[in-house]
């Protein structure tokens, strides 16, 4: 099924979207893309959808395409103090806050937001429905990769290259065997902790 350009024609809208809420490492990252009007992409879909390679040739389009767009990133010390759910919208805000663009309207992925003073939208799955969700899901997804395969060279012994902070197997048995890293969540040690055993 194609996805829709916008949810309300005729506005400035942006989309939003984040990734890194289900990692025990690294930060989260979000983004937020105002696509042209007119924009339309045979393959651009929801980023987890979508090969590694195919997420690198599309950002590339969404960069070079956008009306603008922008990426916030809060940190696993950001995490810590906020909580995951709050971090995330606030990594939001801060790609509304860093557009140069000021939309209309935001057209967020989920079931929930943290109010901004532009006007929001929630949509459950919209990564898989909204082109500017899905592209602001590409943005997202490839910067933090980016970050975890920078982090990936100072800690190679947890293969963030691979796991990217997710929490594979691998991933766990490599924090038994070495501890946690100075990237590593400490609010979520304790669920992390139980499930290791």
């Amino acid at each position: 099924m194609a996805l829709q350009n916008q949810h309300t024609p005729g506005i400035l809208e942006a989309g939003l979207d984040e990734a890194g809420r289900g990692c025990l490492a690294g930060p989260v990252v979000a983004a937020a893309v105002i696509l042209p009007a007119d924009f339309s992409h045979p393959v651009l879909n929801d980023s987890k959808q979508l090969s590694h390679k195919q997420r690198l040739l599309l950002r590339e389009v969404v960069l070079a395409e956008a009306v603008d767009w922008a990426v916030g990133i809060f940190s696993h010390a950001q995490i810590d103090q906020f909580n995951i759910l709050r971090a995330s919208h606030l990594a939001m805000h801060q790609a509304v806050d860093l557009l140069q663009v000021k939309p209309d309207a935001l057209l967020v992925d989920g079931n929930r937001f943290l109010k901004h003073d532009i006007q929001h939208t929630c949509m459950v799955k919209g990564d898989s429905r909204f082109l500017n969700i899905a592209a602001a899901s590409i943005l997202a997804k490839t910067y933090r990769d980016d970050i975890m395969e920078m982090l990936h060279a100072e800690h190679p012994e947890y293969d963030w290259r691979q796991n990217k902070g997710y929490p594979t197997e691998a991933h766990r048995l490599a924090v038994m065997r070495h501890g946690l890293s100075p990237y590593h969540r400490r609010s979520f040690n304790t669920s992390f902790q139980l499930q290791l055993f």
